[in-house]
């Protein structure tokens, strides 16, 4: 890590890094600039890379040293978007090519939409909540492969994601500390949402902000290292970093 009381901030952007007013964002955002000498910033998010890239057209916003995109199935360097490439390729032997066997499989499976997104390592629906059948998830769980269903309250949009066998957002981010030997102790995780939750399953410090997923608060009620904040958004985190003694 870059000094002896660095910080690794590896946190999820729609809801957490983007979340809150644009005073609290614009204050957060410039202790992150003024801190960077001793943080290391992680974006581990939802989006592909080219909805990451846009946040690089805002100056304000602290620009990532990594990138963990497509619910951790994408594993960059922050400036130059080049793979971190065992990691990467981790994943890509773990799906084996896939999205069209899942598109076939799911097709005519009730309360599913396929999304307009087309990611290399998964493949992401809508789903309705009240039409969904479990039988859905048992077909995918037969098939060899995970699924995570998550909550934007914000957009009012229930997420279906299939994903590699073992891989989501917290296990890619302990490979990567591990390769590339970054101190756990030192890392802190920030979420909202359920696909945020295997974040926390790591056993890394956690901080869960104040406006997060109903389903996702219930789960980490008994997480002993994750805060769950009363503030939503860059609040919360901060917040949560003050209580770890990582501000």
């Amino acid at each position: 890590m870059k000094s002896h009381n660095s910080l690794l901030l590896a946190t999820d952007l729609d809801g957490t890094f983007l979340g809150g007013s644009n005073q609290e964002r614009s204050q957060f955002y410039q202790y992150i600039h003024e801190q960077r000498h001793r943080i290391l910033l992680i974006y581990v998010t939802g989006r592909e890379l080219d909805r990451v890239s846009e946040l690089y057209e805002d100056p304000n916003i602290p620009q990532p040293d990594y990138i963990i995109a497509d619910v951790g199935t994408t594993i960059v360097h922050g400036q130059t978007f080049e793979p971190i490439s065992v990691l990467q390729n981790w994943v890509a032997q773990t799906w084996g090519n896939a999205n069209e066997q899942i598109k076939a499989l799911l097709a005519n499976e009730p309360g599913l939409e396929l999304q307009s997104v087309n990611p290399d390592y998964r493949v992401s629906y809508y789903y309705e909540p009240e039409s969904l059948q479990p039988q859905t998830i048992q077909k995918v769980i037969d098939a060899g492969f995970d699924t995570i269903l998550s909550y934007d309250i914000r957009l009012n949009y229930h997420y279906f994601d299939v994903m590699p066998k073992g891989v989501s957002k917290g296990p890619t981010l302990v490979r990567f500390l591990t390769e590339m030997s970054f101190n756990p102790d030192d890392t802190v995780t920030c979420g909202d949402t359920l696909n945020d939750f295997s974040l926390f399953e790591t056993g890394l410090k956690g901080i869960a902000v104040g406006n997060s997923e109903p389903k996702l608060v219930e789960k980490i009620q008994t997480m002993e290292n994750v805060y769950y904040s009363p503030y939503p958004g860059v609040m919360g985190i901060w917040d949560g970093l003050k209580v770890y003694g990582k501000d």
